[in-house]
């Protein structure tokens, strides 16, 4: 038994709330529930009861057991002093407030249907991928769809904290958010933290100063990120070098912060090297990005957007020092997907919420737009019951996974709510 399973059974009025009785036997009329308060304090803010007639307004405190408010301190806690009713699941004791009154008590475990707590105890209980992996299937389409797109804006809001982070730290500079988020998932899993060091290690100005000329951004990227440091025989790249030693005294630049890069393991496409060069292409080609991003609405749109190359050294090279077979290396569609998914998207969000101007509509237009990703998470879930093949559905399960199921919160997940309540 958790506290939670008590919330939840009075925020949902999961119990038979007529002739309900305090444990001294006076007779209760629920007229409001109050508030769910998840801070510090009383579980319930704005009760409203009637107890014998007599009307209260205060608060309401949930335990599991009554002699749980002194071992929580809360005969000595002025914040308790409005209490109104104590709900317990067991009545084992009186209990007093500060001035030593009594607080009627509701012995709620006479109230509640014992199929509800029985489906309660087997969904916590499962040893399963999920608790509810066996009976997740028989959850409607409409009511799991529309708790998908809750999750994925959850998801949303979660992002939009780091962007709100930078955006404070950047003045209000949206170009250097973007290009900071956009650096850092350029990098994917692997170089993604090491990317966002080496956006951290220059301030954007100097970015914003230097990307109109393509050889100089390539230069400041490659500098910072520690890439031309060898000797190589080669006029691109002493070239490279002799851009990036003037830069550095010039801006007085640092770069003893920045992560090393990673080349093991990564398919040649996917090298730092190769992405290091595309972004530098993409901020040399477009003067102001931002503005093209948040003006953009079709997923074909962005494909247009993101349709860059290297600079012409790399189409024989993914490394400074090897030459191999010319190719032109474009952004593909599936990595374009991953930016709008991890970068555009949150960024336009925090945008539209920033300036009061929220359209959940065209988030969601975009988003459903995109194909659904491809990782174990999903997959898993797509064996378990059939599904819009979307990104949202596959951030919608990320986040269900990750801060739902991971964490046994099926209290607060619709589909735990459902299964809970069942017949």
């Amino acid at each position: 038994m958790q506290e939670d399973f008590l919330h939840f059974i009075w925020k949902y009025k999961r119990f038979q709330s007529k002739a309900l009785k305090t444990v001294e036997g006076s007779f209760i009329n629920i007229i409001s529930l109050g508030q769910h308060n998840h801070n510090a304090g009383p579980d319930f803010f704005n009760s409203q009861l009637e107890i014998d007639g007599q009307k209260w307004a205060g608060n309401v405190e949930i335990h599991i057991k009554s002699s749980d408010w002194y071992v929580h301190n809360h005969e000595k806690d002025e914040a308790y002093d409005n209490v109104i009713l104590h709900v317990v699941w067991e009545h084992d004791t009186e209990i007093f407030r500060k001035d030593n009154t009594e607080i009627p008590t509701l012995e709620i475990s006479n109230y509640v249907d014992k199929t509800l707590f029985n489906n309660y105890k087997s969904l916590l209980n499962s040893k399963t991928w999920i608790n509810c992996e066996s009976d997740i299937g028989s959850i409607d389409d409409f009511k799991f769809n529309s708790w998908l797109e809750r999750l994925y804006i959850e998801r949303l809001e979660r992002k939009s904290t780091e962007i709100e982070q930078l955006l404070q730290e950047s003045k209000n500079d949206w170009e250097a958010v973007l290009f900071k988020m956009l650096l850092k998932n350029f990098g994917l899993k692997v170089n993604g933290e090491p990317f966002k060091s080496l956006a951290n290690s220059v301030d954007y100005s100097i970015v914003r100063k230097v990307k109109t000329n393509q050889t100089d951004i390539e230069a400041l990227l490659f500098g910072q990120a520690n890439l031309l440091e060898d000797e190589v025989e080669d006029m691109y790249v002493q070239d490279l070098q002799k851009r990036y030693s003037f830069l550095k005294q010039k801006f007085g630049l640092e770069n003893r912060g920045v992560m090393p890069l990673q080349f093991f393991r990564l398919r040649p496409p996917n090298f730092p090297t190769i992405r290091l060069s595309q972004l530098a292409v993409l901020y040399a080609t477009y003067s102001n990005l931002f503005s093209e991003v948040i003006q953009l609405q079709a997923k074909e749109n962005f494909y247009e957007l993101f349709q860059i190359e290297t600079s012409e050294f790399w189409e024989t090279h993914y490394t400074f020092s090897k030459t191999s077979k010319k190719v032109k290396k474009k952004l593909s569609k599936p990595f374009i997907d991953l930016l709008l998914i991890n970068t555009i998207l949150p960024v336009k969000f925090s945008y539209l919420k920033f300036k009061g101007k929220m359209d959940d509509q065209s988030i969601f237009q975009l988003i459903k737009s995109i194909k659904i990703e491809n990782n174990g998470i999903v997959n898993k879930f797509l064996e378990l019951r059939p599904m819009e093949k979307s990104a949202m559905t596959s951030q919608g399960l990320i986040q269900l996974k990750t801060e739902y199921c991971d964490k046994n919160k099926c209290l607060q997940c619709a589909v735990g709510n459902q299964l809970i309540a069942k017949k």
